[in-house]
């Protein structure tokens, strides 16, 4: 007996279904979205070619409504359409489960978990690329007629290439689109009747997914946002984030500032002593976590390095570190901080002992190494959690820096690792995601920090199972503030992790010149390259011991504003950009503007930044100021204070004794009647 045709409401949508699936009235989409496509031994299936198999199911949870609609496919196909909507109806989220149902294995090889016709012709469409260093660049095209557009990343890395991410903007409003998935994805506008349609789910490059009798399959999570302008689009990003996807603990809520030994030692000049030099002038700033990078590791004596030893997480470097990392981390502990310790997990160096000993463990690809541990294979997850549990216990662990510093490409084909051919890199991701969440289930104080070469693992799916994502290696002024812009686009201040303006000892970059020690240095530029950083969570790499004392004492200034009010305003605020993205070498915007509204204190925080080239006046409009309230403004950091009335507050603030390279950091609070 067939079921009756019936419609839900959505988040302010219509999904219809029986006979076959669409949703019409999501902004910025046209008629209706037949949602999703799949190729099946060659044959497309999507929403027009199946039928309903059993009731809808719905479930509520505060702002998210999610509805599961059982279909089936002449095929043999079972397929679950899941949709989420969420804030209201800001934001929706759709994936798929496939299941085979038939006698015989069936080849998926392309699965598009949302696909929708838009509603306006020649889209301007805007996306970011992504390369060690790069982050974030931001393209743009508007698309004619017959044009064919792709957003991707066939580099096994989510943002290496472009980030999973784009934003649809050809008339009122902006529709915004992110994969939420670690590997490679795809996002495309084709030409399609008088529009374009838009696809968006898993690459089918070099992707194939075998499904025995019975067998199940899950596709990533495509996310969409409707809303009037990109920086409320954000927000719906950002607001389903802090309610329903990020990870929590106690230490990662409380947005501690961090210090890592990296950019002024790296493994060239690091040992026991200089660490806890270290870790001494760390605790006397107000710094709260200290983290041993890469270095910690390995024979000792070894020529070869750090990178290629990658994967032998049992050794410790007995020359550098006589007494033991525990020891280390009990001295961290002992001055009234947290410990954390760097760990490339899935890497596996090309000198590891591991390769040797498990050879089961390597990745290969047509029987070539790939340099890292695959874990799609059981033995690989099983191998993963026991190192990571041990190097949280045995060394009293508050944070790990989890790095990934090569590009899979298409990923593992062994067919004995318990994947197949076609799908090793899709496993490997989802053992990856399982890990990480075990993790933190045996260790939920642990924090997890997610890195990859930097920035180029950086996108929804991850940001599920981990705390932050650093955002990039370099840090230099403009590029951390372009960073910063790009990066709440997709994620919530508190989900991102960058670090002032570094001191660079031994690799060379010719923007990476920050020298604390320079005669040249005013306290004006100290100040915008540390506020930079202050957007988001945010650290140091510095030599701390070396510091000036003027640069010491005003370092020790910022982390206390920021430890008593950036901090306790960031999580609970909407995010407003004022201006434009600055961009790296002189490019884009030449200020940068960002506003903090707090949800229900009725505080704001507004930061102001002039880059080189800036014009000498700006004036920026703040939203939500009451007309009828008194406010104070307070310059943090910096002695100046003012109150003004709302009425004239929400004029705006006109800015024009800020010089280049300089800044502001205000908190505007509304005084009682």
């Amino acid at each position: 007996m067939g079921h009756p045709a019936m419609t839900l409401a959505l988040g302010g949508a219509t999904l219809t279904v029986g006979p076959g699936i669409g949703l019409s009235g999501w902004p910025g989409l046209a008629g209706t979205a037949p949602l999703f496509q799949l190729i099946c031994d060659g044959d497309c299936i999507d929403g027009s070619s199946v039928q309903p198999a059993g009731m809808p199911g719905q479930q509520r949870q505060h702002d998210r409504h999610q509805v599961s609609v059982p279909l089936r496919h002449a095929s043999g196909l079972a397929i679950t359409v899941h949709l989420a909507s969420y804030a209201g109806g800001a934001l929706l989220e759709s994936w798929l489960e496939v299941r085979n149902t038939g006698d015989a294995v069936r080849r998926i090889s392309r699965i598009d978990s949302f696909v929708a016709d838009l509603d306006r012709a020649a889209p301007l469409v805007s996306w970011f690329t992504g390369a060690w260093g790069l982050e974030f660049e931001p393209q743009q095209a508007r698309l004619r007629s017959d044009e064919h557009w792709i957003a991707q990343s066939r580099s096994g890395r989510s943002s290496h290439g472009d980030q999973p991410w784009c934003a649809i903007d050809g008339g009122p409003g902006v529709l915004a689109v992110a994969v939420a998935w670690s590997g490679n994805w795809a996002i495309r506008l084709e030409p399609h009747a008088t529009t374009h349609r838009l696809s968006a789910g898993i690459h089918d490059w070099a992707f194939f997914v075998d499904l025995a009798p019975g067998e199940q399959f899950e596709a990533p999570a495509v996310v969409i946002a409707g809303a009037p302008d990109l920086n409320a689009a954000s927000q719906a990003f950002a607001d389903a984030g802090r309610r329903h996807w990020y990870p929590h603990s106690p230490l990662a809520d409380r947005l501690p500032v961090e210090w890592n030994h990296w950019w002024s030692y790296e493994d060239k000049t690091l040992d026991d002593a200089v660490f806890r030099e270290n870790a001494v002038a760390a605790a006397r700033l107000g710094i709260e976590v200290c983290t041993l990078d890469a270095g910690w590791f390995g024979p000792g004596g070894d020529a070869t390095g750090w990178y290629a030893r990658r994967g032998d997480w049992d050794l410790v470097d007995a020359g550098r570190f006589p007494a033991g990392i525990r020891a280390v981390s009990d001295a961290v502990h002992a001055l009234g901080m947290a410990f954390g310790l760097w760990c490339e997990i899935e890497g596996l160096g090309t000198a590891a002992r591991l390769a040797v000993a498990q050879p089961e463990l390597v990745a290969r690809r047509d029987a070539a190494p790939l340099g890292y541990v695959c874990l799609g294979s059981q033995a690989g997850r099983d191998w993963a959690f026991a190192t990571l549990d041990r190097l949280i216990t045995s060394y009293r662990c508050d944070w790990i820096k989890l790095d990934f510093n090569l590009d899979p490409g298409a990923g593992c084909n062994r067919t004995d690792h318990g994947h197949g051919a076609g799908d090793g890199l899709y496993r490997h991701y989802r053992g990856y995601y399982a890990l990480l969440d075990v993790i933190r289930a045996r260790h939920p104080h642990v924090v997890l920090e997610n890195c990859s070469s930097g920035g180029l693992r950086i996108d929804l799916g991850i940001a599920r199972h981990t705390h932050m994502a650093f955002q990039s290696d370099p840090d230099w002024p403009e590029h951390s503030l372009s960073l910063f812009w790009g990066g709440t686009t997709l994620l919530a201040p508190e989900a991102l992790l960058h670090w002032g303006f570094c001191e660079w000892a031994h690799t060379q970059h010719r923007c990476q010149t920050f020298d604390p020690g320079d005669p040249a240095l005013t306290p004006t530029r100290l100040d915008y390259y540390t506020r930079i950083s202050m957007l988001r969570r945010f650290g140091f790499s510095q030599r701390l011991p070396n510091l000036p004392a003027w640069v010491a004492q005003r370092y020790a200034q910022h982390i206390a504003a920021y430890r008593q009010h950036v901090r306790r305003l960031m999580p609970h605020s909407t995010v407003r950009r004022l201006d434009p993205q600055p961009l790296r070498e002189g490019r884009g915007c030449r200020w940068a503007g960002i506003h903090y509204a707090h949800a229900t204190s009725g505080e704001h925080l507004l930061a102001v930044f002039r880059l080189p080239g800036g014009e000498p006046t700006r004036h920026y409009r703040l939203h939500g100021i009451v007309r009828d309230q008194m406010y104070r403004l307070t310059w943090l950091a910096d002695d100046r204070h003012q109150l003004l009335p709302g009425a004239v507050l929400a004029d705006g603030l006109q800015f024009t004794e800020i010089a280049e390279e300089g800044s502001a950091l205000i908190l505007i609070e509304p005084l009682a009647s």
